[in-house]
């Protein structure tokens, strides 16, 4: 059975999305291939970096990119899931195909203010609920591939 393909899109690719795609490929790639684009493509955020690898994950040599650059590329999208506020998800395109479009709304990393410890623990605590959102993701999935 093929992959299906998901793209996770945030506003500058740069946390959120980097690390939904990142978490779905570590945690069910059996199923998935997760991809990322932003709305206006940033520079990975260190915090993020610092985050995943916590979890044995790289995406140190990642680089953003546009989700219209996706989009022009016609590829087709299983799931679409934007990671970011719900006006933030009104910017994205419609992907076309038969594609499923999912929301779940996260905090932003890169607007979190304090000492490097207290952005990282903030950072954390999202890296997780993304994690807690794929894992109950994978499940469904699994559970739907068994029957």
């Amino acid at each position: 059975m093929p992959k299906q393909k998901v793209l996770f899109i945030c506003v500058h690719n740069s946390a959120r999305s980097q690390m939904a795609a990142a978490l779905l490929n570590q945690t069910c790639g059996e199923f998935f291939e997760a991809r990322s684009a932003g709305l206006e493509p940033g520079t990975i955020n260190p915090l993020v970096v610092e985050a995943l690898h916590e979890l044995g994950i790289d995406i140190s040599k990642k680089t953003t990119q546009r989700v219209f650059d996706v989009w022009k590329s016609g590829q087709i999208f299983q799931f679409v899931v934007t990671v970011c506020s719900e006006a933030e998800a009104e910017g994205c395109p419609i992907f076309p195909g038969i594609t499923s479009r999912l929301h779940w709304s996260f905090d932003d990393p890169s607007k979190f203010t304090g000492t490097h410890e207290e952005r990282l623990e903030r950072t954390r605590r999202v890296r997780d609920e993304i994690r807690a959102k794929i894992d109950s993701f994978c499940e469904g999935h699994r559970g739907a591939s068994k029957e």
